[in-house]
C-alpha cells in the first residue's frame, strides 16, 4: 500500500478523538478537526497524483 494512503489513514484516525469532542460542543476541537481535514485533503490529492502516475506508466508499457 502506498505511503500516501497510509498517511491518509493516520490523519483520519488521529482526528477521530477531536471529532467526538467537537460533537460534544468543544469549539477548540472543531478548529483541530478543520485543520486535520485540510491534511486529509492534501493526502487525498497526493494519492490522486500517484494513481495517475501509475495509470500513465501502465499505459506506456502496454
Amino acid at each position: 500500500m502506498s505511503d500516501h494512503f497510509d498517511r491518509l489513514l493516520a490523519c483520519v484516525e488521529a482526528a477521530r478523538g477531536d471529532v467526538a469532542k467537537a460533537e460534544e460542543g468543544n469549539k477548540a476541537a472543531t478548529s483541530r478537526v478543520r485543520k486535520a481535514m485540510q491534511e486529509v485533503k492534501a493526502c487525498a490529492q497526493d494519492i490522486r497524483k500517484e494513481m495517475l502516475e501509475l495509470r500513465d506508466a501502465g499505459g506506456k508499457q502496454a
